[in-house]
């Protein structure tokens, strides 16, 4: 079943063309890993995915629902953005997490405004934060964090501040989690303790998109591959096809440069 269709993306940037018409689907519970050089649009694609960039061209339908389509409108309301958003759940590669709150204030933060903008979906301030936090504590039990759940960002390591990110998007309950570059900001004895998590994600068929230049890594977790150069998709298909047996030399050439030979 599909969740995700992209038509034709398309986006510049002054006079460069960063996206040159993406085309990809995804079905519920597969991961997509996302490959390519700096440069080649892997995080544009992201941004437009999540309505923080808008496209110049293309097409973008959840679960068939059509959330943008740039033949009809280029203008969104702020409220149809916010609401489009919700599909999607973005971690940061730098964490992004509030200082002034400790991993489960920054987990919980994000819920807690929308219901209070929703009336508290029909509940209590009091009976829906109770709920709510008693989510946040199940979700950094999962994670590994129940014991730093009172600590502030500064307290914490880099790998753990990207997991509470992670528990952050988790909670919204996005039909797609996505990441960009999750363990580029991480010194390489924590980047383990972050691909772990989202090993498990994948264990348990969450729908994630990852851009990553861990190509083992991409490898392990991912049920399909894209490897993008120049702002368009230049391959996709499966782990095996895209690393054992890739047909384009620009694919042959990335992927040589990472094995080291």
């Amino acid at each position: 079943m599909k969740i995700l269709e992209v038509n034709n993306i398309r986006k510049t940037f002054g006079n460069v063309e960063v996206l040159k018409g993406i085309d990809f689907s995804l079905d519920k519970g597969q991961v997509l890993s996302i490959i390519g050089s700096s440069g080649s649009g892997k995080t544009t694609l992201l941004r437009c995915l999540n309505f923080l960039e808008t496209p110049d061209a293309g097409e973008i339908i959840v679960n068939d629902e059509v959330l943008f389509d740039a033949a009809k409108s280029h203008i969104t309301s702020e409220s149809q953005i916010r609401k489009n958003r919700l599909h999607f759940g973005l971690v940061f590669q730098s964490f992004n997490l509030f200082p002034q709150y400790t991993a489960l204030e920054n987990i919980m933060l994000a819920p807690r405004l929308l219901a209070a903008e929703n009336n508290y979906n029909g509940k209590s301030k009091s009976e829906f934060l109770t709920q709510l936090e008693s989510q946040a504590n199940e979700i950094l039990a999962q994670i590994g964090l129940s014991e730093r759940k009172n600590n502030y960002p500064y307290q914490l390591s880099g790998g753990q501040c990207q997991r509470v990110a992670i528990a952050r998007a988790l909670i919204l309950k996005p039909d797609i989690l996505c990441f960009d570059e999750p363990t580029s900001a991480l010194d390489p004895e924590l980047t383990g303790e972050v691909l772990k998590v989202i090993r498990g994600l994948s264990e348990q068929k969450t729908t994630m998109i990852i851009v990553t230049h861990e190509m083992e890594f991409a490898r392990d977790v991912a049920s399909k591959v894209i490897f993008m150069s120049d702002g368009e998709i230049c391959e996709q298909g499966s782990p095996s096809e895209i690393f054992e047996n890739p047909k384009e030399e620009r694919t042959r050439r990335f992927l040589l440069r990472y094995s080291g030979k």
